[in-house]
């Protein structure tokens, strides 16, 4: 269940108006209006029933002003912001559930918690732009959605291990922002050394992993790994529709094991040239996995304290989405788990440039030394 919060500057009648396009465009995403139900065989599927989406309506007695434009730290508990179902329903079985919480200065926020096996980021993002579109009163979404789990390659899979081992972390969360002359900078030097070019993903996961293998303190023979998903789509042309519109699952786990003394030594651009290494890997490892060509399964995920897993949510759609009054001054996720250190990739909120560096990915005892050395990278 990812969870997040979408906050907009004004709107006329936002939760009315976000309701009765929600409506319409469930007709379309229709699995979303569904119930996730078990099945004989152990499998879940989920139950067209057209029983809707969970939807609440809030008000709240104050003005963005009042609470910082709702930047972080948060000055309201996101638990007000996100949907809360009845006692009568099981939040596990709710593909997707939406709260409009409107402010007394016309802005609004969209707390919103959809479940990442009906959709990846992208397919989601999908999903909540094509509500906009009709918001703003176009008939039907500008794409045409497509499921089809189906035809996503499922290779056979490796005899089960037993269940996967959740370990309890005591994680603590910070936000940092990082300047664009700072990511410019290494971009440069990096376009300097290698004569290619960087993303700024690269550039911030480098810097984010980097400072977290230093903090960590381990062995400098033992190895540290960095996890991100990486969309597959371009890999599936001649399966996925040519004019686009899947909104299921497509990627792939993108894994990078490196020796901690050598991450923890490297100059920013040596760490961002191993990431970029590991990418370039993506299409031969995926047309491996996908004729079953594997020993060990991509997906079956490894959470231990040395592993480091990213998302970023700057190129899914959510920052373009438009109910008729412009688009969100910021986007906050909440995709954070006690079992997995995790880093999420954003933007600060409008008008201000840069990147920001949402984390949960350090216990207490190297929480100093992390936001030391991720300094140098901070505003």
């Amino acid at each position: 269940m990812v969870r997040s919060l979408h906050v907009f500057k004004h709107g006329r009648e936002p939760a009315r108006v976000i309701k009765e396009a929600l409506s319409k465009v469930l007709v379309q995403y229709h699995p979303f209006a569904g119930r996730f139900v078990d099945c004989e065989n152990g499998d879940v599927r989920v139950a067209c029933t057209g029983e809707g989406a969970w939807f609440v309506e809030a008000t709240a007695n104050c003005s963005f002003e009042d609470v910082k434009c709702l930047d972080l730290p948060l000055m309201i508990s996101k638990d007000e912001l996100l949907p809360l179902p009845s006692p009568d329903f099981d939040p596990m079985n709710l593909p997707l559930q939406m709260q409009v919480t409107e402010f007394t200065c016309g802005g609004f926020v969209v707390g919103l918690i959809s479940v990442h096996t009906i959709a990846d980021g992208l397919g989601a993002a999908q999903f909540v732009n094509a509500i906009g579109e009709v918001a703003r009163g176009l008939p039907t979404p500008t794409v045409d959605p497509v499921w089809a789990p189906e035809i996503i390659p499922s290779p056979p899979k490796l005899p089960p291990d037993g269940p996967p081992v959740l370990p309890a972390f005591k994680l603590l969360y910070d936000t940092m922002d990082v300047s664009l002359d700072a990511i410019n900078e290494i971009k440069a030097q990096y376009l300097e050394h290698t004569g290619q070019r960087c993303s700024t993903f690269d550039v911030a996961i480098a810097k984010l992993w980097r400072a977290r293998t230093r903090s960590i303190q381990l062995d400098p023979g033992a190895d540290v790994h960095l996890c991100f998903f990486a969309n597959a789509r371009h890999l599936l042309q001649q399966v996925l529709p040519a004019a686009g519109g899947y909104y299921g699952n497509c990627f792939y786990p993108v894994a990078v094991t490196a020796r901690s003394g050598h991450v923890a030594a490297a100059e920013h651009v040596d760490v961002v040239k191993i990431i970029r290494d590991a990418k370039a890997g993506l299409p031969g490892d995926f047309a491996k996995w996908a004729t079953g060509d594997f020993k060990e399964d991509p997906y079956e995920l490894t959470f231990t304290y040395d592993s480091l897993f990213v998302s970023d949510w700057t190129r899914l759609g959510f920052l373009d989405v438009d109910y008729g009054w412009g688009k969100p001054l910021h986007v906050i996720p909440f995709a954070y788990f006690d079992f997995m250190a995790v880093g999420i990739i954003g933007a600060p909120p409008a008008p201000r440039k840069g990147t920001r560096i949402m984390t949960q990915c350090v216990e207490k005892e190297h929480m100093e030394a992390f936001l030391e050395e991720m300094k140098s990278s901070a505003v």
